[in-house]
């Protein structure tokens, strides 16, 4: 029986596993890895046992509006659930800071596919948000909340 997965905030990227999923995060438009130690925005990891299966991070864009700014699941623990698990907790903790809006920019590539969960969980294509500029290589997606 597979344990439920356990995610915890750390404000800042300080474990040396998160560390790793953390230089996961290279991307042109959102400032890679370094951006992800802003202010505004929080990091949290979800674990399954050690080191950890994975991370998602929410940016404060304005006061209705968030984005979610990194999900990544380590390759060994992919097809689990941890990206949908993680996904749920974002739009739980968007919900309860009274953010009315969640979007993100997610890649056109092979390696993103995964990430078309998020039209199960109910975002809908959208123009660029926030600092992102069209990008052929992007794909824009938001929600209500």
């Amino acid at each position: 029986m597979r344990r439920p997965l356990r995610v915890t905030t750390c404000g800042r990227v300080t474990r040396p596993g998160e560390r790793s999923l953390e230089g996961s995060h290279e991307n042109d438009q959102s400032g890679g890895a370094s951006a992800l130690r802003h202010p505004d925005i929080t990091f949290w990891t979800g674990w399954d046992g050690a080191p950890p299966a994975g991370c998602a991070a929410l940016k404060h864009l304005d006061d209705g509006h968030a984005g979610i700014e990194s999900m990544r699941t380590v390759a060994t623990h992919r097809g689990r659930g941890i990206a949908s698990t993680l996904l749920r907790h974002l739009i739980a903790e968007a919900t309860a800071r009274r953010y009315r809006r969640l979007s993100l920019e997610t890649g056109v590539q092979d390696f993103f596919r995964p990430a078309r969960l998020y039209a199960a969980h109910g975002f809908g294509y959208c123009s660029p948000f926030g600092d992102y500029r069209p990008d052929p290589h992007s794909v824009f997606m938001t929600r209500a909340l």
